[in-house]
């Protein structure tokens, strides 16, 4: 089957659990612990009932929308997300290109295979970088103006990766950062044939952010170390001041998902918050994003836009947070399935089938103009 004929993110998942490696596919198909949060973050959208309408003017559509100010075609960005480039050769560049041509955003992590100077390279638009605080200071002064520099229109701020939840596939599969190539990961690499062409083509197999540009990282074997020691434990919201004072742009708060913190996001200057758990990476036993969505929309009412992420596999989902007052949301899997599967046309496939997923579901609510969708549509809450 080729990505075009995939009608669901669930077949671009099987596809991709076909082209890309064991260790790869299962560090993005993965949650931490009993991967509990990871599993409700999907399934509580499941409980979120339409309310079905009749008799209505279903024609010109409209799916167009703003994301801190920023149009977009529809209410979806790419959601950071670290080792994209080992799911496909080049991945953060493919894939930024793949939304930049849909009119979506496409958000680069901290933790990306191609630095930000390699996707700016290949775009025309600015993109979204997110940013992890490292105890490296200096390193971090760094991200951020070379984020600036690239022209980056947004920074997008993660909150809750202070220590790294344990996620056990990652474990058992023996991944690391850099990934040790033991028989084992060969093997798992020799069974995937045409991966490794792509891989084979590309100069791009390791953290691009970091290697050269941290103190003492130069090579792969330094790599790891630095990278097992230097996340944070210590960021707090005052840190928030002098990144926002850095960086002089857009910025967003990723990894809310308690009411108090999301009025405490409100005197921090930042322009939105994203309703996140992580995608069930870190705590284990947390509640699903979409469920706690209307609660911090509620607690911060119109004073600071509010997005979501996780658990979003189908445009369906995508409507149902909107109508829970989300202004925008991320995919991070539904995309990396697509990259998998098929470079660059599989990214493309993953927004099509959710574009035309919201558009008819939008429709049958008796809606055509996705700024018009609220709690009304939906029958029954979480």
């Amino acid at each position: 089957m080729s990505v075009e004929q995939a009608l669901t993110i669930a077949d671009l998942k099987e596809q991709a659990r076909r082209r890309v490696p064991k260790m790869f596919f299962e560090y993005a198909d993965s949650g931490a612990w009993t991967e509990g949060t990871y599993r409700a973050n999907e399934e509580d959208f499941h409980k979120i009932k339409l309310r079905q309408r009749v008799l209505v003017d279903m024609s010109n559509r409209s799916l167009e929308s703003e994301m801190i100010g920023e149009k977009v075609s529809m209410p979806v960005a790419l959601a950071p997300t670290g080792f994209t480039g080992m799911q496909h050769a080049d991945g953060e560049m493919l894939a930024a290109q793949a939304a930049e041509a849909f009119g979506v955003p496409f958000t680069l992590s901290t933790m990306s295979i191609c630095s930000i100077e390699d996707v700016r390279s290949v775009t025309t638009k600015p993109f979204w970088f997110q940013l992890y605080v490292m105890q490296d200071k200096d390193f971090v002064h760094n991200l951020i103006d070379r984020a600036k520099a690239a022209g980056c229109s947004a920074l997008v701020l993660t909150l809750d990766l202070q220590i790294l939840g344990q996620r056990h596939k990652d474990l058992r599969n023996g991944l690391s950062a850099p990934p040790r190539f033991t028989p084992k990961h060969l093997w798992q690499m020799a069974t995937r044939p045409f991966w490794c062409l792509d891989m084979l083509g590309t100069k791009r197999r390791t953290f691009g952010n970091i290697v050269g540009h941290a103190k003492g990282v130069a090579d792969l074997s330094s790599l790891s170390s630095w990278t097992s020691e230097q996340f944070d434990p210590q960021l707090s919201w005052k840190d928030i001041e002098w990144i926002r004072d850095r960086w002089g742009g857009k910025l967003i708060l990723k990894g809310i998902l308690d009411e108090e913190d999301a009025r405490m996001s409100l005197g921090s200057g930042a322009d939105a918050i994203i309703v996140s758990n992580h995608g069930g990476r870190q705590l284990d036993g947390a509640a699903s994003s979409i469920s706690m969505l209307p609660r911090i929309v509620d607690a911060v009412g119109d004073r600071m836009e509010v997005h979501l992420d996780g658990g979003i596999r189908s445009g369906q989902d995508v409507l149902k947070a909107i109508c829970y007052g989300a202004k925008g949301t991320y995919i991070g899997r539904p995309f990396l399935y697509g990259l998998g599967a098929g470079g660059k046309a599989g990214v493309r496939r993953a927004l099509e089938i959710i574009r035309k997923e919201l558009d008819i579901t939008m429709a049958l609510c008796g809606e055509r103009d996705l700024k018009n969708l609220s709690r009304d549509n939906l029958y029954k809450d979480v």
